[in-house]
């Protein structure tokens, strides 16, 4: 993964139909334990949000190849005091080898990735979920062998997670249909390069039926109705999302050998059902193990291991 030594990646359309493909099968690769790298490195996380999956999964993935981790909590950190993100990122350019910021605003993202010369990764925004999305695509092609032809469909809020399921879904060749309420459509600028990406070759369908977004489907996806900094709309989407909720009825409509997949946290009787997160079609577990692997392939080709 030469082509991806020192590159930042703050969206999915940051990389080629041919490096996502690449990503995944070097995660595969490292998952099987048929590939082991090392990396030396120093990783700094520097996280404004919450996070269980992707500061475990980044810490775990970076210390198996050999490396180290800073958790730069923005707490006991000068930027919770005020400091400018362009005198940060030149500071921390000088520590660091490779640094993932968890944050709300993706400008902020873009600021640090402007004035940091070491590679900067998207581990969460308020516009994308890039490195969710390679575990998701990983998941999927360990279920079915392959990605191309398959159909996902999401049913929920268009957050940031169905920002950047559309865009993979377009790199790899899967047709995605987003189900939301009116008004929770996903980003329409991403939606417009989701499009220009699939370039007709593959769907990518906004629509307001869940019931019709989902017949037919491969994999069915959902995430949480109201995402971190929305907490205080929660209980007014609550009966605006009532059917967009992922339960067994909305399951039969789909392909009988669909899978459901669900980023976590859940929030069980919301967006999704006790009996499908914990039934037959989930493969939720292997999807949140497979964030490590998915961004173990990720550092590793950014960081130039070997």
């Amino acid at each position: 993964m030469a082509a991806l030594i020192g590159r930042d990646l703050l969206s999915l359309a940051d990389l080629s139909a041919t490096e996502v493909q690449e990503l995944l099968l070097l995660a595969t690769e490292l998952k099987s334990q048929r590939l082991k790298l090392h990396c030396p490195k120093v990783l700094g996380l520097l996280f404004s949000k919450a996070s269980t999956r992707t500061r475990v999964s980044f810490t775990v993935a970076m210390y198996q190849l050999g490396g180290q981790v800073i958790d730069l909590n923005p707490n006991v950190t000068q930027v919770s005091r005020g400091e400018p993100i362009e005198d940060t990122a030149r500071v921390l350019d000088r520590y660091l080898d490779i640094l993932a910021i968890r944050t709300f605003a993706q400008q902020d993202l873009e600021i640090f990735a402007h004035y940091a010369k070491i590679p900067v990764i998207n581990a969460l925004t308020d516009l994308g979920h890039p490195c969710q999305v390679l575990a998701d695509l990983m998941t999927i092609q360990e279920c079915f062998g392959t990605l191309a032809g398959l159909t996902l469909t999401y049913v929920g809020d268009g957050n940031n997670v169905a920002n950047s399921l559309m865009l993979g879904c377009a790199l790899v060749g899967m047709n995605v249909r987003i189900a939301t309420p009116i008004g929770y459509e996903p980003n329409a600028a991403i939606t417009e390069k989701a499009r220009a990406i699939a370039d007709n070759k593959t769907e990518v369908i906004l629509t307001n039926d869940p019931e019709a977004a989902v017949k037919g489907a491969s994999v069915l996806y959902t995430d949480v109705w109201a995402s971190m900094g929305q907490e205080a709309e929660a209980g007014a989407r609550l009966p605006i999302f009532q059917s967009y909720q992922i339960n067994e009825p909305l399951l039969s409509l789909a392909d009988r050998h669909a899978i459901v997949l669900h980023c976590l946290p859940a929030h069980r009787g919301e967006e999704i059902t006790e009996s499908v997160i914990e039934g037959s079609h989930s493969r939720v577990w292997d999807q949140a193990e497979n964030r490590m692997h998915a961004q173990k392939a990720l550092l590793a080709s950014i960081l130039g291991a070997e």
